[in-house]
């Protein structure tokens, strides 16, 4: 006879006590800065190092370092924040930050500014699986048996909307304050890097001050272990993985959506350009990747009702936003007009919005405390994996044929992502 989990009790922040909703606050307002001093560069890099004199070799060059140096630590790492804990390992990840953006603001060396990336991706592999199960941890104590997926869908929104509002702000301030920057010898791009360089002070001192953690006792040897271990982190994460389907089966779905949705995300603007008026392009462009964070964050706020609508099972909702995903990729790929590409791009991006906190809660279901980090890590270095296939990918079927041919097959990996999760939702 197999026994059955007790049902979480239903989600109110209301009736939460009042260290539990200062808990929800407190991360968002870490996720809402956070993402914000990040989205001040997001919409402007690609800008700022063609302006530096890069070429789209020498761009696709430096993601490709940061996706590399993200992969190579995502684990080592993870593992260290289950050692020494999540915030000590977050501050490093925003020093980390820091120095990327110091780097970068000194520099228009290409081998610099690779230096600049590297520390993008060590950055990245420092943040992945900190804070995240350091907010979980505390919530499940605080609120004990509660259903986590609305609180992570609440923290999900701050972040989206972050990403969205410094997106906005970083495409504003080179017109405001770009004369102002060149008369002095710098890129009219360099404002919105040195606004995102203040801004991660800012969330550094948030970090030190408003997040609070157990102490765990220090191991200098710790950072060195979790080299030294990394073979057994990813042989104990793997076998983890393997021995538990759910988790075999939501990281292999989740690699798919990555390599159909993320070239999307990183090559929409070369086709959405060819439809836009040449003076006011760059512009439309801007407004649109703060419109696809905006709808990110509207999507993340519909997903408990959402998930409500299937009965809180999050593999069904998970299920539902991957075919409505292949659907919409399939739809983007088609539209020859602005107005119809960017209706189906925004509907595109709220669905995405959705999938975060069902697949985020399904894996917290299926690990312990000593564990969370390292399989979080493992997501995020499955999930980097799987984009970075998508990119190489879609890049040779668009350099062959089209770009438009290139979405609709990664379409089709959202086909077997949906049959995958059909078969989880059944169990």
């Amino acid at each position: 006879m197999i026994a059955t989990m007790p049902a979480d009790i239903e989600f109110s922040f209301q009736q939460l006590t009042r260290g539990a909703q200062r808990h929800i606050r407190v991360f968002q307002i870490q996720q809402f800065l956070d993402r914000f001093a990040m989205g001040l560069t997001v919409a402007v890099v690609a800008l700022a190092l063609t302006d530096r004199g890069m070429d789209l070799f020498q761009i696709s060059l430096l993601f490709g370092v940061y996706s590399v140096t993200t992969m190579a630590m995502e684990l080592p790492f993870g593992g260290l924040a289950d050692k020494i804990g999540r915030k000590p390992v977050f501050l490093s990840a925003v020093v980390a930050s820091l120095i990327s953006l110091v780097i970068f603001l000194s520099s228009n060396d290409f081998f610099v500014l690779t230096l600049s990336f590297a520390f993008i991706g060590f950055g990245r592999a420092l943040r992945s699986g900190t804070l995240d199960a350091w907010f979980v941890e505390k919530f499940k104590v605080m609120a004990p048996n509660v259903d986590i997926q609305p609180a992570l869908a609440k923290a999900q929104w701050a972040n989206a909307m972050g990403l969205a509002f410094g997106a906005i702000c970083g495409g504003l301030l080179p017109d405001a304050f770009g004369d102002f920057a060149v008369h002095r010898g710098f890129s009219v791009y360099d404002i919105s890097y040195a606004a995102s360089l203040v801004m991660m002070a800012v969330l550094f001192c948030h970090t030190l001050f408003a997040i609070t953690e157990e102490p765990r006792p220090l191991n200098p040897n710790a950072l060195r272990q979790g080299f030294t271990s990394l073979p057994a982190v990813i042989k104990e994460a793997g076998v983890l993985a393997l021995k538990h389907p759910t988790l075999s089966m939501l990281l292999f779905a989740l690699a798919l959506v990555l390599m159909a949705t993320n070239p999307v995300e990183v090559f929409w603007p070369t086709h959405v350009k060819g439809m836009l008026d040449e003076d006011y392009a760059n512009t439309v462009i801007g407004v649109l990747t703060a419109a696809y964070f905006f709808s990110i964050a509207f999507g993340a706020a519909l997903s408990p009702r959402i998930n409500r609508m299937f009965k809180r099972q999050n593999a069904v909702s998970l299920c539902v936003a991957f075919g409505c995903l292949s659907a919409l990729q399939i739809a983007m790929a088609l539209q020859g007009e602005i107005i119809g590409f960017v209706g189906m791009f925004l509907l595109f991006s709220v669905v995405l919005g959705t999938m975060e906190t069902p697949a985020s809660s399904i894996l917290h279901c299926c690990v312990e405390n000593h564990q969370r980090s390292t399989m979080l890590s493992l997501r995020s270095l499955v999930q980097q994996l799987g984009a970075a296939i998508g990119l190489m990918a879609v890049g040779g079927l668009a350099e062959s044929y089209t770009l438009p041919i290139a979405w609709i097959g990664g379409a089709g990996l959202l086909i077997i992502a949906v049959l995958v999760m059909g078969l989880l939702a059944k169990r």
